[in-house]
C-alpha cells in the first residue's frame, strides 16, 4: 500500500475541511517562509513536553510561555535560559494574545481552559495546537470549529494517534472488506488510579493554593470554587467544574481510535447509555473510575470501558481485553484488531494471529501541525479541530449520561440491558469490581439514562433531553466567556 493511499484515507472522513485551502497568499501567516514563532499556554506537565517537542522541530522558534502558576512560568524561562535562548513569560494568556511577534500557540492547560484560549487565539490570528479533549462540553467543541473556519485558523487537537501510520494502515485494511463486516468497536483505559494521580485528597477546606499561583486566571471560564482539595494540579482531572474524569483524560486518546476504526462517522452517535462509579477509593473525587459507555451507532456500535482499579484488590496490575489495556479492538465478521500503544495485529476469531501493523506512537503529530500551518490547507492536518470535536463530544455524552443515572442493583441493570455487547461489558465490570471487594450494595452501581442525541443539531431529544441538554453547555464567569457567535 502507498503512502499516498494511506493518508488519503485517514483524511477523507471530513468533507468540510478536506481539501480547504484556508488563506488565500497574500494573507499567509508571518513565518511561512522562515520560523514559526511559538507560544505554549499551560506549561506544568504536559505542557512542558510542548516546549520539548515543538523546540526540536526544525524552522520552530519558540518565544513566550503563559501559566497561571508563576513558579511554572519561572522554570520554563529558565530551562531555555540555560540553553542560550530567552524566552517571555505571561500570567494572562489575554496578554500574550496580543503579542503581535507570536504566530501559533499550543495549549495544555486544564480542560475549563481548552475551548475559550482556542477562540481567542483564532480571533487574534494565530493558529493553534489544543490538547485533548478539545473542550469541557458538547457546545463548546462546536464553537472551536465554528471559529477556526471563520478565522481561517489551522487547528490541530492532540490526538497523536492520529498520525499513527500503523493505525492508517490497519483502518485501511478493515474497511476495504478483509474482515468482512465490522460488529462493533472498543476502546479501552484500563489506568491504574488507586494511588498517587487517581487519589484526590481533601477536607471541608478550603485549602490554600500555592504562592505564586492566580487562582481568578486558573479558574477562568469555570466557576471560581473554593479549592477543597489539597493539590490543584492534575487532580482537577476528577472534578466536574474542570475535568472529565478518565473518560475525558487518558481515555479520549482511545474514544477517537475507536470511532476512527468505524469509519470515522462525520456526526455524533444517536444515542448513548452510560454504567458505572466512582468505587474503592473513598477520595473527594467526583468523577467515575469505573465506567461502560455503549454509542449507538449504526451498523456497528462504538462502546468505551473505563478501570481505575487494579485487577484484584492489593494487586498492582490491571485487567486487560484480549491482551489491550490502554487502546481499542474493532471486532469484525472474521476476526479483529487489536492495538495499544506500539501499533497491533489483525487476529482472525480463534485469536491466531494474521498481520501485523506496526510503528503506532505518532511521534509526528506536533510536526503536522507545523507542515500545515505553513501550508495554509486544513487537509495537511491528522487530526483537525472537527475530528478532536466529535470525538470529545462523544466523551461528554457519556458523562451527561452518567450523571443522570441513578443508583441500582446489579440484577436491575441486567434486566434494563437489551444489547448483548453492553450486556458483556457489564459482566466483566461487575466481575472487576468483585475481584476489587466492592461492596455493591454499599457501593451500589450508577445506571446512566437512555439519551438520544440529534446529531445534525448536536442537542438531545426525547426523554431526559431537558435535563441532559443542560450540561451540553456551562454558565460562564464574566469575563472568561466562550461566546454564543465566535
Amino acid at each position: 500500500m502507498s503512502r499516498l493511499t494511506r493518508r488519503d484515507f485517514m483524511r477523507s472522513s471530513i468533507a468540510a475541511g478536506a481539501g480547504m485551502v484556508l488563506a488565500a497568499p497574500q494573507s499567509r501567516v508571518r513565518g511561512a517562509n522562515n520560523d514559526i514563532r511559538l507560544a505554549v499556554v499551560g506549561v506544568g506537565g504536559q505542557g512542558s513536553g510542548h516546549c520539548k517537542y515543538f523546540s526540536e522541530i526544525e524552522g520552530v522558534r519558540l518565544v513566550a510561555v503563559c501559566d497561571a502558576d508563576q513558579g511554572h512560568i519561572d522554570r520554563r524561562v529558565e530551562d531555555f535560559k540555560k540553553k542560550g535562548q530567552k524566552i517571555k513569560g505571561y500570567l494572562d494568556v489575554r496578554k500574550l494574545l496580543d503579542d503581535k511577534d507570536i504566530d501559533a500557540i499550543t495549549s495544555a492547560t486544564p480542560n475549563h481552559w481548552h475551548s475559550l484560549v482556542t477562540i481567542w487565539a483564532c480571533q487574534a490570528g494565530k493558529d493553534v495546537y489544543i490538547e485533548k479533549p478539545v473542550s469541557h462540553n458538547v457546545w463548546e467543541g462546536r464553537k472551536m470549529v465554528e471559529a477556526a473556519r471563520k478565522y481561517n485558523r489551522i487547528v490541530q487537537t492532540g490526538t497523536q494517534k492520529r498520525s499513527s501510520e500503523a493505525h492508517m494502515e490497519a483502518y485501511d485494511y478493515i474497511l476495504k472488506g478483509n474482515l468482512g463486516k465490522i460488529l462493533w468497536s472498543r476502546g479501552f483505559c484500563y489506568k491504574p488510579r488507586f494511588s498517587g494521580n487517581g487519589i484526590v485528597s481533601g477536607t471541608n477546606g478550603p485549602h490554600r493554593t500555592a504562592n505564586g499561583v492566580d487562582y481568578n486566571l486558573w479558574c477562568g471560564p469555570a466557576d471560581m470554587e473554593p479549592l477543597r482539595r489539597r493539590e490543584l494540579h492534575y487532580k482537577w482531572h476528577w472534578v466536574w467544574n474542570t475535568g472529565n474524569g478518565d473518560l475525558g483524560n487518558q481515555g479520549i486518546h482511545e474514544m477517537d481510535l475507536a470511532r476512527w476504526g468505524l469509519g470515522d462517522p462525520p456526526k455524533l452517535a444517536p444515542g448513548v447509555i452510560s454504567i458505572g462509579g466512582r468505587f474503592a477509593v473513598g477520595d473527594a473525587g467526583e468523577t467515575a473510575n469505573t465506567q461502560i459507555v455503549f454509542l449507538d451507532y449504526k451498523p456497528a456500535p462504538l462502546i468505551f470501558e473505563v478501570e481505575g482499579l487494579p485487577r484484584k484488590k492489593g494487586d498492582t496490575s490491571m485487567d486487560d481485553f484480549r491482551g489491550t489495556r490502554i487502546g481499542i479492538c474493532v471486532q469484525c465478521e472474521r476476526g479483529y484488531f487489536a492495538a495499544g500503544d506500539g501499533g497491533g495485529w489483525v487476529y482472525d476469531n480463534n485469536d491466531k494471529k494474521v498481520k501485523q501493523f506496526s510503528g503506532g506512537g505518532g511521534g509526528g503529530h506536533h510536526a503536522n501541525f507545523i507542515k500545515a500551518v505553513r501550508s495554509r490547507k486544513v487537509s495537511d492536518l491528522n487530526a483537525d479541530i472537527e475530528k478532536g470535536h466529535l470525538s470529545s463530544a462523544l466523551c461528554h455524552m457519556g458523562n451527561v449520561s452518567y450523571r443522570l443515572g441513578k443508583q441500582m442493583s446489579v440484577e436491575e441493570i441486567r434486566e434494563a440491558i437489551d444489547n448483548a455487547d453492553l450486556m458483556d461489558s457489564f459482566e466483566r465490570m461487575v466481575k472487576h469490581l468483585q475481584a476489587n471487594e466492592v461492596d455493591l450494595e454499599k457501593e451500589p452501581i450508577t445506571m446512566g439514562a437512555m439519551l438520544t442525541m440529534d446529531p445534525v443539531t448536536e442537542r438531545f431529544v426525547g426523554e431526559h433531553s431537558a435535563w441532559a441538554n443542560m450540561y451540553l453547555k456551562r454558565n460562564y464567569r464574566e469575563p472568561f466567556v466562550v461566546p454564543d457567535k465566535v
